[in-house]
């Protein structure tokens, strides 16, 4: 997901290589220190308490779509970090389409990291692809940041939110900082919008609003055609 200009992140970063001839195009290469990284996920904008799940709806071309994202008590350990696992479910008109586990852990600034998914897409009850999936660490996958510690010290900047090239290219921008939205869950305002594109797609671009205290509250195309909408939270 997302480029960044990480040297806020607290991470040394970027070895200059030469790329498309450019002998200052910088490579992206987080370095990461599980000395920095803490247990929980408590970034307001992208809380992980275990045992809660969020419950989002949208209405598609397709038809009515329904999501589950739960955050599971288990962890992952990845590059020598503690990982919070979780568990996203995707529903098409009640029949299960993608079923995913994502990996995320909270540096000590704040900054949540994103590093990896295991997706699988859904036909009929069996596992049709797994495109997608990455691990950071992993065949050259590099992880990103899925939120920042302080969102206001990087507006209108671009970064990563995921690296495995040719497979998992996608970046957002922090756009607005004090964004209203109104969902079926609730009303709330001082949201963080952002806008996220995936490269491998052009002309895929989507905003995306965090809530305090909630996280993910709303999605949809730049074109408002289509709205993902929080529903209920459940759990702790």
């Amino acid at each position: 997901m997302n480029r960044a200009r990480l040297g806020a992140a607290a991470v040394a970063i970027l070895a200059i290589v030469a790329c498309g001839g450019n002998p200052t195009q910088p490579e992206y290469d987080p370095q990461l220190d599980p000395a920095d990284f803490v247990a929980a996920v408590t970034n307001p904008f992208f809380p992980l308490t275990p045992g809660t799940t969020q419950h989002y709806r949208g209405e598609t071309g397709d038809g009515v779509e329904r999501i589950a994202t739960e955050v599971l008590s288990d962890t992952k350990t990845i590059l020598g970090i503690t990982a919070t696992i979780v568990h996203d479910q995707v529903f098409l008109d009640g029949e299960l389409i993608e079923d995913t586990f994502d990996w995320y852990a909270q540096q000590n600034n704040g900054d949540v990291w994103y590093l990896g998914e295991d997706s699988k897409e859904i036909e009929n009850g069996q596992v049709v692809s797994t495109a997608g999936s990455w691990e950071a660490g992993v065949d050259g996958a590099k992880p990103g940041i899925i939120m920042w510690g302080d969102p206001a010290a990087h507006l209108n900047e671009e970064y990563k939110q995921e690296y495995y090239k040719g497979v998992a290219e996608d970046v957002a921008t922090v756009i607005a900082l004090d964004e209203s939205v109104d969902v079926p869950h609730g009303s709330f305002t001082g949201c963080i919008k952002t806008e996220d594109r995936n490269l491998l797609e052009p002309g895929a671009v989507e905003h995306k609003f965090y809530c305090s205290g909630i996280g993910l509250t709303l999605e949809g195309p730049v074109d408002g055609s289509e709205r993902v909408e929080l529903t209920d939270i459940t759990g702790p």
